[in-house]
């Protein structure tokens, strides 16, 4: 029986205030296990690969982009990811290419590869492009979005990749696939959840209607923690909506971090293309009259001169 549809009893917890409900500390981590991909192929078992599959190969044969903008990266992040990747394994594949002699260069992911390395990991999961055919590259993530067995995580990377990898904007990647529009931004938006909650929806801990609304909390401490409190207490769908309005409206919340409302789908364009240079945070923040600000960070001047370039390519 899927969780959304768990039962019809009264929610659980809603009698508790919310130190009872919340302030204990809740360890699910015994249900979670790495994402091993153990049942694809090792890239090179074949002559000819399916760049929608998700392959193995070893992290000896991969070495980095010259051309990556990126020169600089935070020691401590990395050794964060690396964490999470010996705990979780890697939710999001690299993205490489064929070279010669069995190796591969990598086209996305040299952040998660340099993490998978101090992780101590042997074999890496990747998707392997042919780089230099777009149009074949764009059939195989559409049939693979089309297959019935592709996990929430699964689907969402493949519609990010479409829009990353193919140059299509969201309302052409959802005519291809044949979805609606508001469909393919709801999938995408589950990729801003952390990564221990896409672990978890991808494994089948969780329900796609249970993402949604955590989607709809201010943090990612507090999305984690209604993350474990459902895989704790089988909360369906209904039970976790009302507990989560119930955090929300609480006087605490009102004061510190009142609820925003969804982006219109232009600003959510804006701030996919621009996040393609930038590899730190980008926020933006808009009142209902339409009035706000928007914030990049950035890491490097090289990140500036790479978007800078591509302002005056596009003549901006």
């Amino acid at each position: 029986m899927e969780k959304n549809e768990m039962s019809n009893k009264e929610p659980r917890g809603l009698g508790k205030g919310l130190g009872a409900l919340l302030g204990e500390d809740i360890n699910v981590d015994q249900f979670r296990k790495p994402v091993g991909y153990v049942n694809k192929e090792i890239a090179g078992a074949r002559p000819k690969q399916d760049s929608s599959d998700v392959l193995r190969i070893p992290v000896e044969k991969v070495e980095a982009n010259p051309f990556q903008p990126r020169m600089a990266f935070d020691q401590e992040a990395l050794e964060e990811l690396a964490a999470s990747i010996r705990t979780l394994g890697l939710i999001q594949p690299i993205t490489v290419r064929k070279i010669s002699d069995g190796r591969y260069q990598i086209i996305s992911g040299e952040r998660r590869f340099k993490a998978c390395r101090m992780a101590g990991m042997s074999m890496i999961p990747a998707y392997v492009r042919e780089a230099d055919d777009q149009g074949m590259l764009e059939m195989a993530l559409v049939e693979n979005i089309q297959r019935e067995n592709l996990d929430p995580i699964e689907t969402a990377l493949s519609f990010q990749r479409l829009i990353d990898e193919c140059s299509l904007t969201q309302e052409a990647m959802a005519d291809r696939v044949g979805k609606k529009r508001a469909s393919v931004a709801n999938t995408l938006r589950l990729l801003k959840l952390p990564v221990k909650i896409q672990h978890d929806l991808k494994v089948g801990l969780l329900s796609v209607g249970h993402a949604k609304v955590l989607l709809g909390l201010p943090d990612a401490a507090s999305q984690e923690k209604f993350c474990d409190l459902v895989i704790k207490e089988g909360l369906s769908v209904r039970e976790l909506e009302d507990l989560v309005k119930k955090y929300l409206k609480s006087p605490s919340k009102q004061k510190s971090a009142p609820a925003q409302s969804e982006l219109p789908f232009e600003y959510t364009r804006m701030l996919s293309h621009i996040g393609k240079y930038f590899s730190n945070e980008i926020s933006l923040h808009r009142s209902a009259s339409g009035k706000g600000t928007m914030t990049v960070k950035f890491a490097s001047d090289e990140e500036v001169q790479h978007f800078l370039a591509a302002l005056e390519k596009a003549d901006i």
